[in-house]
């Protein structure tokens, strides 16, 4: 990646700043994007460290005209833009089409025409197999969404892989599970519920697990999925391909909220019903199969998830007022 132009969407948000970062530190000339549209997570904080060694350009992936002009010179693509909120996108769904499928198409068609050579990996989700019918899940499960956030990252994806193969733009997509670490949102469960656990806990209030807390998770540390788009983008044997992250970590949503409550003592965990906005939209056990990924690139995740865990509280109890108390 030394002096590779390198493109981020959503870059000031929780992934695309950590792996900004990490470009960074490899000698990349690294612009981010991001509309720091409050609801969607671009925080400057995540960036504060770097701030005068990457350009950023306040601008929404849903102009064609900022996107065709950012991406004409660049080698890599990490498209990482997105509404990710479940629930928003059953509220507000046709902000959800713009951004996780028209702009996807937009971008995509600013690189035909713009910039053929680039290489675009895809930040996609597991939410789109909707609830499984085996697990763990693999890459041939059915996909059947159970949100509208689950059918528009699809069809983001799906252009993304049809652009490789009829248009010969090199792509691929990663299936993320459950992200957490530094830098994601906390002040509300719009990214992952993680995020509001965390926030509860520093603030002295009992975490809230909805349900039985007998669901199955499996979660991703930050830099190892920053590990994972960086290999994708290397490797050309990731090109028109889908591949699942995840973890054989595989953790109930009780267990979580209990190994939390350990790294702060005193703290305390409730059993609350599902709202029933939530219910509707919820896929039960949940937790990937990434031997794909693992086979065709040599990833596997590193960062064990107490470790994780403890690093995330961490920097929020020292990073609090930057992430909710100052908004």
């Amino acid at each position: 990646m030394k002096n590779k132009r390198v493109l981020i969407t959503g870059g000031a948000g929780f992934i695309g700043s950590n792996l900004a970062r990490r470009l960074v530190m490899l000698g990349a000339n690294v612009t981010l994007v991001d509309s720091l549209i409050p609801v969607y997570g671009g925080n400057l904080r995540n960036i504060e460290d770097i701030k005068d060694r990457v350009t950023l350009n306040i601008s929404d992936v849903r102009d064609p005209f900022a996107m065709a002009y950012l991406i004409r010179d660049k080698h890599y693509l990490f498209n990482l833009a997105g509404q990710t909120s479940h629930m928003d996108s059953m509220t507000d769904p046709q902000s959800d089409l713009e951004i996780n499928a028209a702009a996807q198409l937009s971008i995509l068609e600013a690189c035909r025409q713009y910039n053929p050579s680039i290489k675009i990996v895809f930040a996609s989700t597991r939410q789109l197999y909707g609830k499984p019918e085996y697990l763990p899940v693999d890459e041939a499960h059915p996909i059947r969404p159970v949100d509208v956030n689950g059918i528009n990252k699809l069809a983001g994806e799906w252009y993304h892989l049809l652009y490789n193969n009829v248009y010969g733009i090199r792509a691929c997509a990663l299936r993320l599970t459950n992200t957490y670490g530094p830098g994601m949102r906390v002040k509300d469960a719009r990214q992952t519920f993680l995020g509001i656990w965390i926030k509860s806990l520093i603030e002295g209030k009992p975490i809230q697990v909805f349900g039985d807390g007998t669901q199955l998770r499996d979660f991703n540390y930050v830099d190892d999925v920053v590990e994972a788009l960086l290999l994708a983008a290397l490797d050309p044997n990731a090109d028109g391909q889908v591949f699942n992250l995840g973890s054989k970590e595989v953790v109930g949503l009780l267990q979580l909220a209990q190994i939390l409550s350990e790294l702060k003592p005193g703290s305390d965990y409730q059993v609350v019903p599902f709202p029933p906005e939530r219910k509707a939209i919820d896929i039960g056990d949940y937790y990937s199969n990434f031997d794909k990924f693992q086979a065709t690139l040599g990833w596997q995740p590193k960062i064990h998830l107490k470790e994780g865990l403890a690093n995330c509280l961490a920097y929020y109890q020292e990073n609090q007022k930057a992430y909710w108390d100052s908004e």
